[in-house]
């Protein structure tokens, strides 16, 4: 089973590479999330490069995406369901673009979790607001 927190990573680490590649500016805010975040409190951070590279297998593996998401969920107590969604929107709004597939990996999760649509869209636009810069 799956650790709550490792679970967190590994759908984030999705969001964020959903588009087929992984920007520095979505790693940078997964790390930065992990580190300022009271739901990652005890995480050891050595242990990142072996939790990213298990959701690597599992990814690579049959049915991966479906296999990453199932035991990530599964490992989540419902309470932490709506921030599970929020790390994911977080992650894919840092580019301040959401390409096709990102949206589509946010569609898969939220029809995943049982969260409702006012939840998902509140989420949706704090994530935007906090990532606007100024015109110019």
């Amino acid at each position: 089973m799956t650790h709550p927190q490792d679970a967190l990573i590994h759908l984030m680490i999705v969001a964020a590479s959903s588009d087929s590649s992984m920007t520095e500016r979505e790693l940078f805010r997964i790390q930065a999330l992990i580190d300022r975040l009271p739901v990652f409190e005890g995480f050891e951070k050595s242990r990142l490069a072996d939790v990213v590279n298990d959701c690597a297998d599992m990814l690579n593996g049959p049915d991966g995406l479906d296999t990453v998401m199932d035991n990530a969920l599964a490992a989540l107590p419902k309470k932490l369901e709506d921030t599970a969604y929020a790390l994911a929107v977080e992650v894919t709004a840092v580019d301040l673009r959401l390409e096709q597939e990102e949206l589509r990996f946010l569609e898969m999760l939220r029809d995943k979790l049982s969260l409702d649509r006012l939840t998902t869209a509140a989420i949706e636009v704090a994530a935007r607001a906090r990532h606007r810069r100024l015109p110019g």
